[in-house]
């Protein structure tokens, strides 16, 4: 779903050709341009003849009317959609904002941004559940749209699709975090991350003969918090570790954006100070679009090819398939997994894959400043999903007005008429709220 993303749909469906177990699937591709599904139909179709001797069925299906045929009979559904795209949504997201002063880096998670962005999205997923319920009934839906904790929580409470959400910085996380710090700690490295998309907490690293690496890991964040190297950009989540104790999964530009501490226009000097880079989703927009009309040759070209990636779609597919155990992070709703979260929230936690799907493992209870960090987002998590259940207007402003960052620069008034001019903005793209 959303087979227009050329990129995204050939790392996950190239990975699954390079799957012995995978080879011989039918791979239907469903987008709603005609042009993108077209191009991305081409790669696919080449790299199955180039990696996978023409063993896989390739389809595809344009537009609402075909979407039901293009799921019947799924076993997965992969998610790669984005409603309303870059422009002109996002646009629309990021520009009304900055007439009331409220400022944003990425606005796909959280903030103003990823509140819009939910509601735009949650009635599709409402059609796909529909259209899945009929004709795939027992598929496994893959979730990688975002707002990730937003509509992968939707769809585990308000649908009977079996749904987890899927994001890469679980993937990154220890690595990057010791590349950034200069730490070569010899594998394999033993880990527990767990809490909430984007906002998941590194709560172990030990190396191989279980010695904690956190207080090397807090003496080096604080020493470069104190003289950051040219060019050091993830400052904000080193903040975390030094004022929180823990570092957070997903990357400083993110979490800039996801707290009232660092990008407020009353302490302009913390934009420099952080290195936040304001506009940042807008620019890499821009810069993807310009570089795909560079690539589109190359990818729509006889000789594509791929080698494997570490995205976890394949992995999960291969593991169901095999019955071969496999380790994720996944995102799945809080069924006593987190015990200091509410049951209603989607938790991000290690799971096990095999023959029966995703297995959710137990955590307990993170550390209190943890857990009071990821209510923050919960809270507008939930609302932003009971909003586009009743297409209450009220509930849309709550969920605004409890966000932490656009509460902390906005008037309870401004919060609202900047909601309502986002609805008049987006309204070709939202259902009717009242």
């Amino acid at each position: 779903m959303g087979a227009g993303s050329t990129v995204f749909a050939k790392n996950v469906l190239g990975d699954s050709m390079l799957s012995e177990a995978l080879r011989d699937f039918e791979i239907s591709l469903y987008d709603i341009d005609a042009k993108r599904l077209e191009e991305s139909y081409i790669m696919i179709d080449s790299l199955n003849r180039n990696i996978n001797d023409g063993r896989a069925k390739v389809t595809k299906y344009l537009g609402i009317p075909n979407r039901r045929d293009a799921l019947r009979g799924a076993d997965f559904v992969v998610n790669a959609i984005q409603v309303g795209l870059y422009d002109p949504c996002t646009i629309i997201d990021f520009e009304v904002p900055k007439k009331y002063g409220l400022r944003q880096t990425i606005g796909d998670t959280l903030g103003i941004g990823g509140i819009f962005r939910a509601l735009r999205t949650i009635p599709v997923l409402e059609d796909f559940a529909e259209d899945m319920a009929a004709v795939c009934p027992r598929a496994l839906f893959l979730n990688y749209t975002n707002p990730m904790a937003t509509l992968t929580g939707y769809m585990q409470r308000y649908t009977d699709i079996k749904t987890v959400g899927l994001c890469h910085s679980v993937q990154v996380c220890t690595k990057t975090l010791l590349r950034e710090l200069g730490m070569e700690i010899r594998r394999p490295l033993r880990e527990l991350i767990a809490g909430i998309n984007h906002m998941a907490w590194l709560l172990r690293i030990e190396d191989a003969d279980g010695n904690d690496l956190y207080p090397e890991i807090r003496r080096r964040a604080t020493a470069i918090l104190e003289n950051p190297p040219e060019g050091f950009k993830d400052l904000v989540r080193l903040e975390y570790i030094r004022r929180l104790g823990y570092y957070c999964t997903e990357s400083s530009e993110h979490n800039a954006e996801y707290n009232c501490f660092f990008i407020k226009s009353r302490y302009p000097e913390l934009i420099e100070r952080y290195r936040i880079p304001l506009d940042e989703y807008p620019r890499r927009c821009v810069r993807q679009i310009e570089r795909w009309e560079k690539d589109r040759e190359i990818y729509t070209s006889d000789n594509v090819t791929h080698t494997r990636t570490r995205e976890y779609a394949s992995y999960i597919m291969e593991s169901i398939v095999t019955d071969t155990p496999y380790h994720i992070g996944g995102n799945l709703l809080n069924t006593g997994l987190i015990t200091n979260l509410p049951a209603e929230a989607c938790v991000e936690v290690p799971c096990l894959v095999g023959k029966y799907g995703i297995q959710p493992t137990y955590v307990g209870r993170l550390p209190l400043q943890l857990a009071a960090m990821n209510m923050t987002n919960i809270n507008t998590q939930l609302l932003t999903i009971e909003a586009a259940v009743t297409k209450k207007k009220e509930t849309v402003y709550q969920a605004a007005m409890l966000d932490p960052h656009t509460a902390a620069e906005l008037s309870i008034d401004d919060i609202i008429s900047l909601c309502d001019d986002l609805f008049e903005a987006e309204r070709d793209w939202l259902p009717e709220y009242r």
